[in-house]
């Protein structure tokens, strides 16, 4: 049985396949074979740089009749050169001609950073580095209230471009000024949740304005391993109570983390091409965590964030950007030098 998660007015699954760093060649066939393994849910963005491969699966999919487009929810998202009014629905026409899709169920601020516009025609998606070709490549910092860029967020849902909005990487003080200009309020919040940041603050104060969350890099290290931004003994993976509760279960490790994501509310958006992981990711619902297993789970937390502008942005970008209040940096590596989305 699907899980789902209530979003505004929709109903949105719980578990949905995260895109990012998933190269362009294999995208495609992932999605595909997500989507004929059950998955309903997508979640993409144009700095991941492979919307397009990513609207061939999809189109495969639909055209051998594994779902409808109606039966899918895709989320995307807008990247930070891209906050001026006057980009937003140009930005959000440009994702959705890639995916090859008339709407998007979800479109979200990718992060509460603005950056100077780059023009698709010149380098897209843009990412961080203003000038790449410098001979010291920074990024170059845009003034532009969020409040600007929500207003045209909010222009999507009037132009059919978008069924819901909302945000990603917003702490809990721009979620209240959000909520103090808002004609739409958004109707997601995502954000990087996982048993070594659990951010329960964060998550009730989304929750009592009543937006969901969807928590990305759920399993915590294993995304970050490869970019030299976390280390292997960082997994929680083979954390005590995490293998107890998977013998306990007969879940696998990441099942269970998975599966605590779920309990604590969240939607959960593991990234994999693996075949075998698709199944093992979505199937969430033959088990149940105990009160004392979740909160054991949680008192893993250390406040460990893994994509953190105020470590990445100086020693990959040149530019010291934070934009959270409480930041524990680790740094495993003497430099990182790995672009992250």
């Amino acid at each position: 049985m699907t899980q789902t998660i209530n979003v505004a007015d929709q109903t949105m699954p719980a578990v949905g396949l995260g895109l990012w760093k998933i190269d362009p060649g294999a995208v495609a066939a992932a999605v595909y074979d997500a989507i004929k393994a059950g998955y309903r849910h997508l979640d993409s963005a144009a700095d991941y740089g492979n919307e397009v491969q990513v609207g061939e699966g999809i189109a495969r999919a639909i055209a051998e009749g594994l779902c409808s487009r109606e039966e899918l929810w895709v989320t995307s998202k807008l990247w930070n050169t891209y906050h001026r009014k006057e980009h937003v629905e140009a930005a959000c026409r440009k994702s959705l001609d890639d995916l090859g899709l008339d709407y998007f169920d979800l479109y979200l601020v990718h992060f509460p950073i603005a950056l100077s516009f780059v023009d698709f025609q010149d380098r897209y998606p843009p990412e961080w580095l203003f000038n790449p070709s410098a001979e010291m490549p920074s990024m170059q910092l845009d003034r532009v209230p969020l409040s600007e860029t929500w207003g045209a967020m909010e222009q999507l849902v009037g132009a059919k471009l978008a069924r819901q909005i909302g945000i990603c990487n917003y702490s809990a003080s721009l979620l209240h000024d959000l909520m103090n200009y808002a004609n739409i309020k958004p109707a997601m919040l995502q954000i990087e949740s996982h048993p070594y940041l659990t951010q329960e603050a964060l998550i009730r104060t989304a929750q009592s304005y009543d937006i969901a969350v969807t928590a990305f890099s759920p399993l915590g290290a294993l995304s970050y391993v490869a970019l030299d931004m976390a280390s292997e003994a960082e997994t929680v993976l083979t954390q005590p109570i995490v293998l107890a509760a998977a013998q306990r279960t007969g879940a696998t490790p990441a099942q269970v983390v998975l599966r605590w994501g779920l309990q604590r509310g969240t939607a959960v958006i593991p990234k994999t091409s693996n075949p075998q992981r698709l199944l093992e990711n979505l199937s969430l619902s033959g088990f149940t965590l105990t009160d004392d297993e979740m909160a054991a789970i949680s008192g893993l937390n250390q406040n460990r964030r893994f994509n953190d502008p105020g470590a990445f942005c100086e020693e990959a970008f040149n530019t010291f950007h934070s934009i959270y209040d409480l930041s524990l940096i680790h740094i495993s590596e003497p430099t990182r030098r790995t672009p992250i989305s």
